[in-house]
């Protein structure tokens, strides 16, 4: 099973908090990032090793708000 990292930004791309997760796949790690959001988080990334599989909002949604 695979493990995944899972990390929370705030509104300034700061670390806010992060967690480690084994995951069957990249969908229910995906899944676990959303339902474990805390509404102060901006940004949700989850990490398989050195892999950025999932991202909200992703780079190009930031960068058109920025």
């Amino acid at each position: 099973m695979p493990a995944y990292e899972i990390r929370y930004r705030d509104a300034d791309g700061a670390l806010a908090y992060q967690f480690s997760a084994d995951c069957d796949d990249d969908g229910r790690a995906r899944i676990l990032a959303h339902a474990m959001k805390l509404p102060s988080a901006r940004q949700l990334e989850v990490w398989r090793g050195e892999a950025l599989i999932y991202s909200r909002p992703t780079l190009e949604q930031r960068l058109r708000a920025g």
